[in-house]
C-alpha cells in the first residue's frame, strides 16, 4: 500500500504559528514540534531522574513531536479563540480527534496501532507534552519581546501564569534551570 503520511506531515513547515500577532520571526509548526519534543524529554528526564516518576522520555519525546501534526488538517487555531469559552474548547478537542484520527488511517494498516499512542497519550504523558507546548511559547514570547516586540507582553504573563497553574514538579524545575538563558545573546552563554 502506497501512503501519503509522511508525505503530509512534511507540510508542517508550511504552518505558521501566532497568526493574530505580529512577529518579528514568524515559527512554523515543524519548528514548533521539534522544539517541544526537545522540552518534552527534558521534563520527562527531570520526572524520572530527580522525582522518581515511571515515564519513557524517549516515548515522550516522540509524541511530542506528533503533538499538534492534527493542525496540518485543522490548521493553527489561535489560543483566544480555541480556549474562548468551554463549548469550543469542547469542539476543536472533537475536530482535533478527527484530523489526528484521519492522519492515523493514512498509515500502512500494520503500523497504525503503534501511532495510537503518540497521537492519543496517556495521561501522565500529556501533560509533560502539555507543559512542553506552554514552554515553548514562552520561549516564543521572551524571543519576541527581547527583539522589541510589546505585543508578546501580555501573551507571556498569561503563558508564564498557564505553566504555574499546570502545577508539574518537572516545569518548575525546568523553568528555574533553563528559561533566564532565553534572555541572553549567544556570546552570553558561556
Amino acid at each position: 500500500m502506497k501512503s501519503h503520511f509522511y508525505a503530509i506531515l512534511s507540510r508542517m513547515k508550511n504552518i505558521y504559528r501566532w497568526g493574530l500577532m505580529r512577529n518579528t520571526r514568524q515559527e512554523n509548526l515543524s519548528e514548533h514540534s521539534l522544539e517541544v519534543a526537545f522540552i518534552a524529554h527534558a521534563l520527562a528526564l527531570i520526572k524520572k531522574r530527580r522525582l522518581g516518576g515511571a515515564v519513557d522520555p524517549d516515548r515522550v519525546a516522540v509524541a511530542a513531536m506528533f503533538h499538534d501534526t492534527g493542525e496540518i488538517i485543522t490548521g493553527d487555531l489561535p489560543t483566544p479563540i480555541k480556549y474562548y469559552n468551554a463549548d469550543i474548547k469542547s469542539v476543536y478537542k472533537d475536530i482535533e480527534s478527527v484530523a489526528q484520527n484521519r492522519l492515523i488511517s493514512l498509515l500502512p494498516e500494520d503500523l497504525r496501532d503503534d501511532f495510537l499512542p503518540l497521537y492519543f497519550p496517556d495521561e501522565e504523558t500529556a501533560k509533560i507534552i502539555k507543559a512542553a507546548d506552554k514552554i515553548s511559547a514562552l520561549i516564543k514570547c521572551i524571543e519576541e519581546t527581547v527583539s522589541g516586540n510589546r505585543e508578546f507582553e501580555a501573551a507571556k504573563e498569561s503563558t508564564v501564569k498557564a505553566i504555574k497553574d499546570l502545577g508539574l514538579p518537572e516545569a518548575e524545575i525546568f523553568m528555574d534551570e533553563f528559561m533566564d538563558s532565553f534572555y541572553l545573546p549567544i556570546d552570553d552563554m558561556k
